[in-house]
């Protein structure tokens, strides 16, 4: 089998390197005791403890990360450092993630002080360049000094913050107050944050419109109906603007009163269309997500064109649920450039021209399925399959050479990444492995020095990094490494035991924990398969696995015997769909109950059933589970394989079904 050469092929590539890398780690990796002073460190950062780091950084002295506890230290009190001592940090720890890092930080505070001297000579030696704030500040700094065009820029760096934003905000008050910015933009700000609500994204924004209108916009915030109740007239922009944003929470909590509102003869006749339509996309957005009939009724009544991108979206979901491609073609054609770039509306569209049979509809459709088609990704596989092809492994790249292998191995800043990661300080390991094979050299890395480092981190069973690394190759591409089976006799025994497919199982455990053994999410899932502290304990009961507590979750074969436990009775609970159940699996089996729909809706595609999931996380968590699983089948099995086939049709539970697992939980 030709998966089975490729193992081989690793196989060879680990016995050359890992003897060498388990040696230089014992002669230059610290105890585990001695690792305490880098950890204490990271608390008292968290902490913003600055005395402690003070008293402690000298003991961080010649430790291999060193470069984080100093720029924990400094970091903390950059608002009070010398710019000589800031100066010598960055070059004493030149060509570092944590060089980058400080100049980030030291950007943004010589934007917020208008020190442009300094702030130009920084940005130039500023590699990652990824900060939204700090390009605010440039921007803002180049509409001071040469009066440049930057207004389109700024706008859109601004709109795209979800969160409040000093340099952005920044540059967009200067803007403004020169003409140069127009007042809709932060209008469009404050309506995006209450669609989501972030009242203090609000307050920023209308502050600086004019402060005093801050109190009125809280007071809508909190109760939109009251406000409108007593809002006879809107004759001024800003009222037209609060009644807006009154209709749009109104929205947010009863989009049928929202409807009612807005249809009143007051408010038609006195808001304009831009703003009647912006709100008419908020209402059908609301009404598409909660699969109401009437969604495509309510943004009938706008303008997409007006309607903020996700609006459109929406639109498009309902249309495909109603099996409306004319509306599909029209809404899609309606979308931004950068909409248009996501291979889920090339996909639809070309579904879209193929229903309509629209002139050339099959030459226009394969060229955006040839666009898009490949084994990676859901509608990439989906648009492989409709120009006929098959889900298949790719053929592997060549061996890596013993000088690639050497490379990636004495790469600082890999090893330094792959230290933090053992000790614990995943995040920062993150960070900076991501900073590494991005920005090793102008450029990036190649597609060998990547696929070299993505075996580095297979080899250190880092699974998140070998697979996240190895998928930025696009033309030499490792299956081995992006679909890698740790813990496979255990896996495949267990499925086999419950008759599950191994395949599904794979591709859930890749999505849920990227094969982290201690992963953990903010809500409490634990493990492996990211299971909850109360799902936990009542699979245990329900597979009668006796004396379980729930320190156990973090053993691998319990974890994996709880997961795929509970994994098999939603699975059963929902007559085997694959789909439903990754949705049930990620956002309670209550909530994949309610999208397939009650008794009388639709049959629908389980590609337009998932496209139509409200929760954005739940929707990306099952393609990419459906996705992941295909090629763990194609990779099992040796077969190709049919994605098309694994998802089938999703509806509502037949009236004659006998309810299973009723307390599922």
């Amino acid at each position: 089998m030709q998966f089975q050469a490729i193992l081989t092929s690793i196989a060879v590539v680990a016995s050359l390197a890992w003897p060498q890398v388990a040696a230089a780690r014992s002669k230059s990796t610290p105890k585990d005791s001695e690792h305490a002073t880098i950890l204490a460190m990271s608390q008292a950062f968290a902490k913003n403890d600055r005395q402690r780091l003070a008293r402690l950084m000298p003991q961080a002295k010649g430790h291999p990360l060193e470069a984080w506890a100093a720029y924990w230290e400094l970091s903390a009190r950059l608002d009070e450092a010398d710019p000589t001592e800031i100066r010598a940090f960055l070059r004493r720890y030149a060509g570092t993630y944590q060089e980058d890092r400080l100049r980030n930080d030291w950007l943004l505070l010589l934007g917020k002080r208008r020190d442009w001297p300094r702030f130009t000579t920084e940005l130039a030696q500023f590699r990652m360049n990824d900060d939204a704030s700090v390009r605010c500040y440039s921007l803002m700094h180049a509409f001071e000094t040469t009066q440049a065009d930057v207004a389109a820029q700024v706008a859109q760096l601004w709109l795209d913050q979800r969160e409040p934003d000093e340099g952005c905000a920044a540059a967009a008050e200067l803007l403004l107050s020169a003409g140069q910015l127009k007042p809709l933009t932060a209008w469009q700000r404050t309506r995006a944050a209450f669609e989501y609500d972030k009242p203090l994204v609000a307050r920023q924004a209308i502050g600086l419109l004019d402060p005093d209108w801050v109190a009125t916009v809280n007071r809508i915030y909190n109760q939109p109906a009251r406000y409108l109740s007593g809002k006879l007239t809107a004759v001024l922009p800003h009222t037209k603007e609060l009644v807006t944003l009154a209709l749009i929470r109104l929205a947010g909590s009863d989009t049928e009163a929202a409807a009612v509102e807005l249809e009143k003869f007051r408010w038609r006749i006195q808001l304009t269309y831009e703003e009647t339509s912006w709100v008419w996309g908020v209402i059908g957005k609301r009404a598409a997500r909660l699969q109401d009939p009437k969604a495509l009724s309510y943004f009938s009544h706008g303008d997409p064109v007006f309607m903020h991108p996700e609006h459109r979206s929406w639109l498009v979901r309902a249309a495909l649920r109603a099996g409306d491609w004319s509306l599909v073609q029209k809404s899609i054609a309606t979308m931004s450039e950068d909409q248009l770039r996501d291979p889920a509306w090339k996909y639809w569209r070309a579904r879209a021209l193929l229903a309509l049979q629209v002139p050339q509809a099959e030459f226009r459709a394969q060229v955006l399925y040839q666009s898009i088609a490949s084994q990676h990704g859901f509608y990439e596989q989906l648009a492989l399959e409709e120009l006929g092809g098959k889900i298949a492994i790719p053929p592997p790249p060549e061996p890596l050479t013993r000088a690639e292998i050497r490379q990636a191995r004495d790469n600082p800043g890999l090893q330094r990444a792959l230290l933090a990661i053992q000790i614990g300080l995943r995040s920062e390991g993150v960070r900076e492995w991501n900073y590494h094979i991005a920005l090793y050299r102008p450029g990036g890395m190649s597609e060998r020095e990547l696929l070299a480092a993505a075996q580095l981190a297979c080899e250190r069973m880092v699974w998140d990094r070998c697979i996240n690394t190895s998928a930025r190759t696009s033309r030499q591409v490792d299956f081995s490494q992006r679909f890698p089976m740790p813990f496979k006799q255990a896996v495949l025994r267990r499925a086999q035991e419950i008759g599950l497919d191994p395949a599904y199982v794979y591709g859930l455990i890749r999505q849920e924990s990227r094969f982290i053994m201690d992963a953990r999410s903010s809500v409490g899932a634990a493990g492996l398969m990211q299971v909850m502290p109360a799902t936990a304990r009542w699979t245990a009961r329900k597979i009668g696995l006796h004396n379980f507590k729930m320190r156990h979750i973090h053993d691998r074969d319990t974890n994996i015997d709880i997961g795929t436990g509970y994994l098999k009775l939603v699975l059963d609970t929902f007559q085997g769909s694959q789909p439903l159940a990754a949705a049930a699996y990620n956002a309670g089996p209550s909530r994949a109950h309610v999208w397939r729909g009650a008794a009388g809706a639709p049959e629908l595609e389980a590609a337009i059933w998932a496209e139509n999931v409200p929760f954005p996380e739940t929707r990306d968590y099952v393609k990419k589970v459906l996705s992941n699983t295909t090629n763990y089948a194609a990779v099992l099995t040796g077969q190709p394989q049919s994605l098309k086939a694994r998802l089938g049709m999703v509806g509502p539970a037949p009236p004659e079904e006998v309810a299973i697992n009723k307390d599922l939980p």
